[in-house]
Formats: structure tokens, sequence, C-alpha cells
């Protein structure tokens, strides 16, 4: 027998997640000089890490000898005063994905649902169809998720209902007052699951901790890999009730997280300039973008977060002519949506980079 005979029901169909071509990738298949090389297409922080996080992981490295910390005690109590919510309510994941396959091995089997967007991050189709779940996928209204059909999809199978806001790869957001509108009025056998990983981008992010409180059946997951920086080191977290915490804690591999990760994740919390300098660059690189290429006659959707959604006709030509010239941007064919590509703000003059290539590829069709 072979290894595809020996293998579990559905993994043979389990779809396979494509991140965004490395840099040093692309730069050996068109023999060009990777410090050349621009990627915007993985929505990273284009200033780096946080040089507090840093600071904080080097001298991390010093003890890597041992274990790191399994309960990420110091990390969750810095959360604590952050988010304004008890310890016991925050569960550290690798990465925010990670927090997303928990909610998948605690809650989903064969026979129940999950419901998402049908341009939302491809990751919850993918752990839906992982654990045997039907993942049921609600029309977008304009890239924005459409909260009352996703409400109207709800049936006594439904089990968790993803919601990112902003949404990846759309950049679109929410209001708060929908987002609450929705965590009061679903079932109580449906489990409301946020995720905010582009919150830090915007002015004033949902607050939803009055519904946690009230004991609404919601979690909320946000990330280190955007604004902060630190994409490499995989760390995460999510925040709810303590009940549904103590139980993704009971699924969570042992030391998931590890020490230099928990190091820097703390120090950077507290590297307030860094953050507001991201966000400033971010709102001025993102208006540059969405205005040039605008004025070429191409659709452009500002979002909200640090990327813009381009339609460009065929999205795959585009992708693979841009990175003939150094440049890496997103193709979303895999998001039903080939006609578009998602491009990542970059610094400055990555961004007039991005524009002055875009403009060539016009006058060359």
């Amino acid at each position: 027998m072979n290894y595809a005979e020996l293998a579990n029901p559905g993994v043979l169909e389990q779809p396979v997640y494509e991140p965004g071509k490395p840099i040093e990738y692309v730069a050996r298949e068109y023999g060009l000089d990777p410090a050349g090389v621009a990627k915007l297409a993985s929505n990273e922080n284009p200033f780096g890490p946080s040089p507090m996080g840093i600071e904080a992981g080097q001298a991390a490295m010093k003890q890597v000898h041992l274990y790191p910390d399994g309960g990420c005690n110091d990390l969750r109590a810095a959360l604590s005063r952050l988010r304004g919510v008890p310890a016991d309510s925050i569960l550290i994941g690798n990465g925010s994905n990670e927090i997303i396959e928990l909610l998948g091995h605690a809650f989903l089997r064969p026979g129940v649902e999950a419901i998402m967007g049908t341009q939302a991050f491809i990751v919850y189709k993918l752990v839906a169809k992982l654990f045997g779940a039907t993942p049921v996928e609600v029309p977008m209204q304009g890239f924005v998720h459409d909260l009352e059909a996703m409400q109207a999809a709800v049936t006594d199978r439904t089990r968790l209902l993803f919601v990112a806001s902003p949404n990846n790869p759309t950049g679109a957001a929410n209001p708060e007052s929908e987002l609450i509108k929705l965590a009061e009025n679903l079932p109580e056998q449906v489990i409301f699951c946020l995720d905010e990983a582009y919150a830090e981008y915007l002015d004033a992010a949902p607050d939803l901790r009055r519904q946690i409180e009230a004991g609404r059946k919601l979690i909320c997951m946000r990330t280190f890999s955007k604004i902060y920086g630190l994409g490499g080191l995989r760390v995460g977290y999510a925040y709810g009730d303590p009940e549904l915490i103590a139980l993704l804690q009971r699924v969570r591999q042992p030391f998931n997280v590890n020490s230099v990760a928990q190091a820097a994740a703390t120090a950077a919390l507290e590297d307030h300039d860094f953050v507001k300098m991201c966000r400033r660059e971010n709102e001025q690189g993102r208006e540059l973008l969405c205005e040039g290429l605008q004025a070429m006659g191409i659709e452009t959707f500002r979002g909200s977060a640090n990327f813009v959604l381009s339609r460009v006709g065929d999205g795959m030509k585009v992708f693979q002519q841009l990175q003939e010239r150094g440049i890496i941007v997103r193709p979303l064919a895999p998001y039903g949506m080939p006609e578009y590509v998602r491009i990542t703000v970059g610094r400055p003059a990555e961004n007039r980079r991005l524009l002055e290539a875009m403009s060539g590829l016009l006058e060359t069709a």
C-alpha cells in the first residue's frame, strides 16, 4: 500500500496554502540581486521588526538552552494590562493561525459547519476542511463581510463563524456597531471568531470586550506579524471567555511559542513610537498607491489595512511581469479573484517603484 492509501479520509482533497514567494527564490529565478527585490506580497511590515522587540529577543537567545515558559505568563500579563482583560482570558499561539487551528481541534468535525466570507482569509476554509467540517462561504458585498447574510446562513450545525476586520485579502473593515449586533444575535451554539490581525492599522479598533464579559460566545484574535514586524517569530494571541480559553489550552501543544518570540512580543507591546511611525507611514503609502494606480485607470480598493486591492485584468500575468522587474505582489486566483492582485504598502521608494513598473506594463500592453 502507498502512503495515499494509508492517509486519513479527506487528506488528498485538502487544499494547500501557498505563501508569497521569498525574495531569494525570485532573485534566483530571474537572475536578480536579492537586495533589489521588493516584496509587496505578504503584508509584512516594510520597516522591519520592532527595535525593542529585537533587543529583547537577542537577550533571550542567551537562555535558549532552557525550555520556554509553557504558560507564556509574562506575555499574557503584558497583554492583560494592554487589552484590559484578565490573564486567564488570553491564549498565546504560534501565530494567530495556530489559534484558528485550535478552534478546529476543539469544535469542528464531520457533520458541523463553519461560516466565512467568500473572499475571507483562506485559512478558515482550509481548517474547516482539515477537520471534516463543511465550510459555508457567504457572498461579500463590495468586498465587505455581509454580516446579516452570514447570520442568515447559520443553522443548527454551525459551530464557528469567522469574520476578519479588516479583511484579508480585501482590506475592508466592518463598523463596530455591526460586529456588536452580530455578536449579540448569534444563537448559543455558534462561536463568533473575530480576526483582528490588522486592527492596529485602524484609527479606532472595535471593542467587543463588553460582549465577552456578558457571556457572548466570542473570541478575538490578533497577531504580532503585522504592525509589530515579528512575522518570522510566529506569535499571536486571542482573548475571550476564560472557559473558552481553558478549553483551547487543552488542545494546545506544550511549549508552542518559543522563548525568543515571547520576549520579543512582550517588549514590542511597549514600542509605541515604532507602532505610531508604522501606522503613519502606512497611511501615506496607501494613499500614494491608491492615487497613483487609480490615475492609471486601475480600479483600486483602499481598504483599512497595510495593503491595497487592484483590479489589473489578468492577475497572474501581472504578477509574473512584476516579478521579472523584481517586485513581488500577490495574485488572488485562489480566492476566486483572478483579475486582482494584492499589493502590500511598502517603503516610499518601493511604492514609487511599483507605480513606475505598473505604468511601464500599461505602456507595453
